[in-house]
């Protein structure tokens, strides 16, 4: 019965909110909450109907779309992005190193960039990204991985081919531009990975050209490098510097920095010479030089003296003369002894090939090697102080 009573009092509580709500919402209306100035008879405008022809306007109401309005350099810079980024590859490389003393393996990972070269899977990118690496991986554009075998090196130069199995269509070759044409101020982009992030795009000038730097074989030098301070950082290398046409003009190889991150100042091989060193890499997996047979040459004000030439090679077979060694014996008692002499005056002194002057070693060694093995060259030689002109025919290396 208590419990009845209950139930029966919550309900009369319930009723008597009920009324005391409807009786506020009936006196206290928006317009109370509202300004002096906003408490107006409102308009109500009549109901509409939705019908299946004119769509229920959206609230909110979305803001009128406005056409993006890109300037002309934008415009040029998203060109040169799409037109070249689906050639950009993702090098990854993983490699073991024993340790002979402690006798354990290290094993480390690296990354770096490429370029599709042709549609039978050649990629291009720096001899120092794959140094040393037991797998390579490319990842293209499309995020597809295929192992990767390299086919051909030129540590001097620091460039690299290598080939991949991909089908075709998923290959799209870089446009290979031209370098000899390049001025200082001339806009270009570098276009990679950096710190493994693909598809980046920085931009740039040419900062300077014919910059020369220290190569990975000792005592060389990479001749007539780009300068750019289009942003590089690690994992740029191999990745091409493009051109506002979206053609490579040169491939990054290194930046000049004391943090090991980009400073301003990047350098690009120039893509005429790659044009030049990549038939041979493919062929041949190496470059083919040029060779004369002449070991070593001493620089003088007066030409290079032909200090040793190669038993059986080129100079020797045309008669070119180096530093005689004379032998000469003497007995004493029933002993034997031999001394050694060099006469340097025999030696033919080198003064210009096929016309053009000699003044060092460096020289004489890059102009050879601007001819192909089989061809024949003239040397220009001082003998016995007489000025006569020998034919060579130049040898593979």
């Amino acid at each position: 019965m208590r419990r009845r009573e209950i139930l029966t009092f919550a309900g009369l509580f319930f009723v008597l909110g009920a009324g005391a709500g409807a009786w506020w919402a009936g006196n206290h209306r928006e317009a109370d909450f509202a300004s002096p100035a906003a408490a107006q008879p409102a308009v109500v405008a009549p109901p509409q109907i939705a019908s299946s022809t004119t769509p229920a306007s959206p609230w909110p109401p979305a803001a009128a779309a406005q056409p993006t309005e890109l300037t002309p350099e934008e415009e040029r810079d998203i060109r040169v992005y799409e037109l070249a980024n689906r050639s950009v590859v993702n090098i990854d490389t993983h490699m073991v190193r024993a340790d002979p003393f402690f006798l354990t393996r290290q094993e480390a990972e690296g990354s770096g960039s490429g370029a599709v070269l042709d549609r039978q899977g050649h990629i291009i990118t720096n001899y120092h990204v794959v140094d040393g690496a037991n797998d390579i991986e490319v990842t293209l554009a499309s995020n597809a991985v295929y192992p990767a075998e390299l086919v051909g090196k030129d540590k001097e130069n620091d460039i690299a081919v290598l080939k991949i199995d991909a089908p075709a269509e998923e290959l799209y070759p870089i446009n290979l531009g031209m370098s000899e044409r390049l001025r200082v101020g001339q806009r270009v982009y570098a276009l990679g990975n950096p710190f493994g992030w693909d598809g980046t795009l920085t931009s740039g000038i040419v900062s300077s050209l014919n910059r020369n730097l220290p190569s990975r074989v000792p005592g060389r030098d990479m001749l007539s490098l780009i300068q750019t301070d289009a942003a590089m950082n690690p994992g740029n290398s191999g990745g091409p510097l493009l051109d506002t046409g979206g053609r490579m003009v040169g491939m990054c190889v290194a930046i000049a920095t004391r943090t090991g991150e980009n400073t301003g100042v990047g350098f690009a091989i120039p893509v005429d010479r790659i044009k030049q060193i990549l038939p041979q890499l493919i062929e041949y997996g190496r470059i083919i030089k040029a060779d004369i047979g002449i070991t070593h040459v001493m620089e003088t004000e007066s030409g290079l003296v032909v200090a040793q030439v190669a038993e059986g090679g080129p100079a020797a077979l045309a008669g070119i003369r180096g530093f005689e060694i004379r032998v000469e014996r003497r007995r004493q008692g029933p002993m034997v002894y031999e001394t050694r002499s060099i006469d340097r005056a025999a030696a033919d002194r080198i003064v210009a090939v096929d016309g053009k002057p000699m003044r060092t070693g460096v020289q004489f060694r890059d102009t050879i090697w601007e001819y192909k093995p089989g061809d024949t060259v003239t040397l220009s030689l001082i003998r016995n102080g007489q000025r006569v002109d020998v034919p060579v025919t130049l040898a593979s290396n």
